[in-house]
């Protein structure tokens, strides 16, 4: 499962992904053209809209032997069977996530500009790290900056998958590829496109080392 870790990642916006069918066909389409890992995540929607929806989104990922992974919300996270969990800052800490959820799932964590809560992340258990934004981000416009340089010093400090996230596009993802970052998590550069699937297929396309 864990070698699944690698390549598009992509991560659902209830702004750009309101309602279910839209929700539904994002998905449908990113995975169709090769995203490996999918994110849930969803602010707004009451508890019950969530859980639905999540489980839909477990069946998508099923079909395509793609992951499931649930931003922020454990108890979300265990009750859609999904195959994993995002941590922020604020969040459920990596060791209790691990508890609630099992030892087969995936943990990760955002660490935003800082190689050393990565550090801590990774010897906390978590499976995954990730950095950024390191472009403008339309979802997130006051997200810390990361330089670019981070990604190969983390590489020398940590044997774990590592991602980028952040305003990243087919126009600028390059160089994120050059430093053979693992995986790109991808929001408006990957749902807000007039066609989803050839989207994912080209950002796919990029990590074949």
């Amino acid at each position: 499962m864990r070698n699944l870790l690698h390549g598009l990642y992509g991560i659902t916006d209830s702004g750009l992904m309101p309602d279910e069918p839209s929700l539904i066909d994002g998905a449908r389409a990113a995975l169709s053209g090769g995203m490996r890992v999918l994110q849930y995540r969803d602010k707004h929607a009451e508890r019950d809209v969530k859980t639905r929806r999540a489980k839909m989104l477990r069946e998508l990922c099923d079909e395509a032997g793609a992951l499931l992974i649930i931003n922020d919300d454990v108890e979300l996270a265990a009750d859609c069977a999904a195959d994993g969990i995002h941590l922020g800052r604020d969040d459920t800490a990596p060791e209790a996530a691990r508890r609630r959820l099992g030892d087969r799932a995936i943990v990760g964590a955002s660490c935003y500009n800082q190689l050393s809560r990565a550090v801590a992340a990774a010897e906390a258990g978590c499976d995954y790290v990730a950095f950024g934004r390191f472009f403008p981000s339309l979802s997130k416009p006051n997200a810390v900056q990361a330089e670019a340089g981070l990604i190969e010093q983390a590489r020398r400090r940590l044997s774990i998958p590592l991602c980028a996230i952040g305003g990243i596009t087919l126009d600028n993802v390059s160089s994120l590829v050059e430093q053979q970052v693992d995986m790109v998590a991808v929001i408006q550069g990957l749902f807000a496109t007039q066609d989803i699937e050839q989207t994912a297929r080209r950002f796919s396309a990029l990590f074949r080392y």
